[in-house]
């Protein structure tokens, strides 16, 4: 259900604690049952689970070329695993149960280490039963500095969200509900920005790093404010700079921009009512000796070119779901007709291959399409290369094609990030050798 005027001014008030500071490695990450108080103080509290204490669980900073190393101790009562989102990782540090590493028990751990290749705005999240352990609060920002950062005042984290929970501030148990896998998925009934900073100047240069960590919710998203430009996508440096307008986020993506503070910073969900206030930052004071100079593109990613023609073309095509039409898989959704991951990968590619993927929506709802332990070039309608993502986002029967250059050697998940909708069979794997 849409959130009404009533229910948005109730969420903008929320007192949840915003993202964690940056925490020296190596260092333990415990997922753990935690309280927060996601609606008004004095309303009821929200029992989740989180990381450290919190949901979001801290924030990770790191700089390009750090080595992160960290010990995840499960103490939620069943398995999980943390998958690293969008860090072009090795293999064996994914995160994915009985693909990449086996499950974290109960009372168990596991210590991830790896190396941070490319600076951009990442996030980590429960890659186990993802669409309850997800929305029940295990994720939290991976920020990778660049060795230079562009000159900003501040540094700012956004973590979007929503939570389906009652008046009471109870968590609403149906997850799972097969209504939800076989529609929009888990939908919440309250949302919220929740930045790291609270307080800037007029005239101040920000940089914000927004992520939508939703489980199912598409955020169409207004940033008022501010006077600058989108820098990045999905971590990812534009090689152009574009003018900051209404941006959609799917599940799992992220953007960047950099600008300069003009008035409160608010961030807007438009809806075919009133505006759905998520949050905002006040103004407070001026700054004086501002940056003047223009916002820059930031350094581009090290990542391989993909080759004039590509060595193979291949077609991905979602199909199923209530008003799916035709349907083959075993459960609701598939790729191809098969649900779920199979013994055998979809495709077995050879180390450094380009591969151009036409991904066909053939379902009446959105889906956002995500590729482990790589970026991939959303094409151009002339078929150029465009933007890199990690998750790209297809309207029902929207059709697109990728471009990837399959470098990463190992097993990779390709799954749709509406999480429901990945857990009842829209999910296959590459393997890359």
């Amino acid at each position: 259900m849409m959130p009404n005027r009533r229910q948005a001014l109730a969420i903008t008030c929320a007192a949840l604690g915003a993202p964690g500071t940056a925490l020296s490695a190596p260092f333990v990450l415990r997922a753990a049952p935690v309280t927060a108080q996601i609606l008004p103080a004095g309303d009821g509290a929200t029992g989740l689970w989180g990381y450290n204490g919190s949901s979001p669980g801290p924030e990770i900073r790191r700089r390009v070329g750090d080595t992160l190393e960290l010990t995840f101790e499960n103490a939620i009562g069943e398995g999980s695993a943390i998958h690293w989102h969008g860090i072009r990782i090795e293999n064996v540090m994914d995160g994915v149960p009985y693909l990449t590493q086996p499950m974290v028990a109960d009372g168990e751990n596991f210590t991830y280490r790896f190396t941070l290749p490319d600076a951009g705005t990442y996030w980590y999240h429960s890659h186990n039963r993802s669409w309850e352990q997800v929305a029940r609060g295990l994720y939290g920002p991976l920020i990778v500095e660049e060795r230079r950062p562009p000159d900003v005042h501040h540094d700012i984290t956004v973590v979007i969200d929503d939570w389906r929970i009652e008046r009471t501030g109870e968590v609403v148990e149906n997850f799972g509900d097969r209504h939800d896998f076989s529609h929009a998925g888990r939908l919440g009934t309250y949302a919220r920005a929740i930045t790291s900073v609270s307080q800037v100047r007029r005239g101040d240069r920000v940089r914000l790093r927004l992520i939508n960590t939703a489980t199912a919710r598409i955020f169409p998203l207004e940033v008022s404010g501010l006077s600058g430009k989108i820098v990045a996508l999905d971590g990812m440096p534009l090689s152009r700079p574009r003018d900051i307008e209404r941006m959609f986020l799917a599940p799992a993506q992220r953007a960047d921009i950099i600008a300069d503070v003009t008035d409160t910073v608010k961030f807007v969900f438009p809806t075919r009512q009133d505006p759905y206030e998520l949050g905002e930052i006040s103004v407070t004071g001026q700054n004086n000796s501002p940056f003047v100079t223009p916002v820059a593109a930031l350094p581009p990613a090290d990542l391989p070119a993909p080759a004039d023609i590509p060595d193979r073309r291949v077609t991905l095509v979602m199909q199923g779901g209530a008003m799916g039409g035709v349907h083959r898989g075993d459960d609701i959704w598939s790729f191809n007709g098969i649900s779920g991951l199979m013994d055998d990968p979809w495709q077995t590619i050879e180390r450094g291959e380009t591969v151009q993927i036409t991904l066909k929506n053939d379902t009446a709802f959105p889906h956002g399409i995500h590729l482990h332990g790589h970026h991939f070039f959303e094409l151009n309608p002339d078929g150029s290369p465009g933007d890199l993502r990690d998750t790209t986002l297809l309207q029902r029967q929207e059709t697109r094609d990728i471009l990837c250059v399959f470098d990463n050697p190992g097993k990779w998940l390709l799954h749709c990030h509406m999480l429901g909708h990945q857990a009842s069979g829209m999910k296959t794997w590459v393997q890359v050798t």
